[in-house]
Order: C-alpha cells, then structure tokens, then sequence
C-alpha cells in the first residue's frame, strides 16, 4: 500500500478537516479517512486493497512459525540466528521511519506489531535454546549484543525525532512504513525527510535481503527444513507480491513520470521483490529436502514382511 498523490502534500490534520470534497474529488471517503490516501479510480482502489491484503499477511506470517517450533521443539537448530537479527532490524528501521514520517496511527501499530512479532520469535529461539542445553558461543554472544545495540538506538532515535508534520506519510515496502514527505528544507530536488526516508527505506531493504542468505546456509547445511514453517514464507511471499503490485498499480502524482514514480520507490521495490527471489529459493529447499527425505524412508510395500527368520 503505497500513499502518494495529492494526500502526499497534505498533513494528517487536513485529512478530517472536511476538505475531502476539494482536496480529493472523486475519491473514496473511506480510504481517505481511514489511510489517508486518495483513491480515485479503480486502479487506486486496487492499489489500496492489494496493499492492505500484504499486511494482512505480513501480520499473520509469524503464526505458523511459532505453531511449528512449539510442535517440534527445534527452533534454535531450524533458524538462523542471523535471519532473525536481520529480519528485526529491517522491521526496526520501519518502526524509526514511522515516528520520523509522522504515519498515521494505523501504519505505527502496525510498525510496532511487527517488532513485537520478532521479538517473540527471538525470545522463543532463545528459549529452545536454552531448553535444548547448547552452549553459548561467541556467534550467539555477537547476536544478543546486535540484538541489545538494535534495542538502545530504536529508543534513543524515537523520542528525539520530532519533524515538522508538513506531509502525510506513506510509502512502505517488505513490511515497511516509511514515508517520505515533503519539507521546506530542500536539497536538490529531494526534500530532507525525502532523503532521511529513501536511507532508512534502503537500509530496511538490505536488511530484509540479507536475512534470507543466513537460513538459506543453515537448511543447506543441514540438508533439511524440519522445524522450519513452510507457510511462513510462503505467507511473505504472497505479501511481498501483492505489495509489489500495489506499488505499481498506483497512479503516479500528478506531474510525475511512471519512470519517475518507479525510482522514487526503489528501495522498497527491491527490498519486496528481491526478498520475494530469495523466498522462492528457500520453497524450493523445502520441495527438495522433503522429497530425499520421502526417498530416504522405506515404503511399507518395500520394507521386509518379516524382520527375524
């Protein structure tokens, strides 16, 4: 769900003033007043609904994980430590980018759900951990001090990130939030919270990026995805694709390009698409590994009628 056009220029104190009428004509009243977007065609509302349908599914991601690592008890072995570290830090710079783009309420809960979301899945990874009795090595030592450093500077950022609210948010990407909004301070042709929210949009994207490289190493290592939820991947691919979509589906701002439009959502195209490449690798994994492992067990047809003669 991407937030663009005439709303772009807007303050979320104008979004309820009555103006709706003037400011977007033709549009639906409900997606103004509940996302602060201007949506005035069919192409918009397609838009709109893809883009809420990927957050339905980024939100429910999670489910199957925690539902498989309570089932199987071997979560410390199935993830990568790393692709959840990457994994949070790509969701904490969206919540950082939520409080400096000023987003409505609804884009901030949402932001802070998926922190919540990867904090409970890092603190069941730890729990297994512990429970399962293996040692702490220096590499899980490194993670927790990322994990403590990522904590301090999502804190220490948010209470001193008091922009002006000129704009209204939104662009997000692969379960980000970030908007970028117009300022009156003005480098080039980008305004300053442009530039602020394109960085942290492309430091999002890389950190979404890299997460995967980390578990797609630990199931060809193990020559396995025991433990690993199929249906979380597959759940964020389904949300990185329709996001995908919405970003393309929506009618540029009046006055800029479709080529113009496009490169101004880089970061979060890259970072939903490319995450989208590497998700369908590790689908492929568990197609591969499920199948030796079908090979590898003995049907009843083929086992022998009797064991001791």
């Amino acid at each position: 769900m991407v937030y663009d056009g005439a709303v772009s220029r807007i303050s979320i104190g104008e979004i309820h003033d009555g103006n709706f009428s003037s400011i977007c004509p033709n549009g639906s009243e409900w997606v103004w007043e509940g996302l602060g977007e201007c949506a005035q065609d069919a192409r918009d509302m397609a838009s709109v609904i893809l883009g809420l349908l990927s957050i339905v599914c980024f939100m429910v991601s999670s489910l199957p994980q925690y539902y498989s690592s309570c089932r199987t008890g071997n979560m410390d072995q199935a993830l990568s430590i790393w692709f959840l570290l990457l994994w949070l830090s790509g969701d904490t710079c969206n919540l950082v980018g939520s409080f400096l783009a000023d987003q409505l309420p609804l884009q901030t809960y949402t932001a802070v759900y998926y922190v919540l979301a990867d904090l409970l899945m890092l603190g069941m990874y730890f729990y297994y951990k512990t429970r399962n009795r293996f040692s702490t090595n220096n590499g899980t030592l490194n993670a927790v001090g990322v994990l403590c450093l990522l904590g301090i500077s999502s804190f220490t950022v948010l209470p001193g990130s008091n922009f002006e609210t000129q704009g209204s948010p939104i662009r997000h990407g692969s379960r980000a939030l970030l908007s970028v909004t117009e300022s009156s301070s003005q480098i080039g042709s980008f305004s300053t919270r442009e530039i602020i929210g394109f960085t942290i949009g492309s430091i999002s994207s890389v950190m979404y990026l890299c997460s995967r490289i980390p578990q797609i190493l630990t199931n060809y290592k193990r020559k396995s995805t025991e433990g690993v939820s199929f249906f979380l991947f597959a759940l964020v691919i389904l949300g990185n694709t329709t996001y995908g979509l919405s970003v393309l589906l929506k009618n540029p701002d009046r006055g800029q390009g479709e080529v113009s439009y496009v490169v101004h959502h880089l970061p979060w195209l890259i970072g939903s698409l490319g995450t989208l490449c590497l998700d369908v690798i590790i689908s492929m994994q568990f197609m591969t590994y499920n199948s030796k492992h079908r090979d590898s067990v003995p049907s009843e047809e083929s086992a022998p009628l009797l064991s001791n003669v």
